[in-house]
């Protein structure tokens, strides 16, 4: 089974939780996983398949934890051409921003080369008191496509 580099930015810690129930469903799947909260771009390998999890907050914003990761992918424009990523977002449908951060990110990536793995899964908060339930469901298609 392939390796699933899991990348968590959050600042409450939600999409963190989200994170790391998605890692234990994986291995539970016969996946090999590894879990980083807010990891710099030098800590990923260029290759494989990255599974991020982000929260939104205020006007569309990036967690704090992952604003040098998305800045130096933006920035250096580093060849991803190697990764296969699937994305979910968090946030609270109640704003235009809905799930910014995670569209900006994809867009990043994409932009790098990385190829995106399904549909961009987007949990409104305000319908979910426990994200991990959509995010688990979404997992089990997700999964089929890799």
């Amino acid at each position: 089974m392939a390796d699933i580099t899991l990348i968590s930015g959050s600042t409450l810690g939600g999409a963190e939780y989200v994170a790391e129930h998605l890692a234990e469903k994986l291995e539970d799947a016969g996946f090999s996983t590894e879990t980083l909260h807010g990891p710099l771009l030098e800590d990923l390998n260029r290759s494989g398949i990255w599974l991020l999890v982000s929260s939104t907050h205020g006007a569309g914003d990036i967690p704090d934890n992952l604003v040098p990761l998305y800045e130096a992918i933006k920035e250096e424009k580093p060849d991803l051409s190697a990764v296969r990523f699937g994305s979910i977002g968090m946030g609270s449908r109640e704003y235009d921003t809905f799930c910014g951060a995670i569209d900006k990110i994809d867009t990043e990536l994409m932009a790098c080369g990385a190829q995106q793995i399904g549909e961009t899964l987007k949990i409104n908060v305000l319908d979910h008191d426990i994200p991990e339930d959509p995010a688990e469901i979404w997992l089990g298609s997700w999964t089929k496509l890799i």
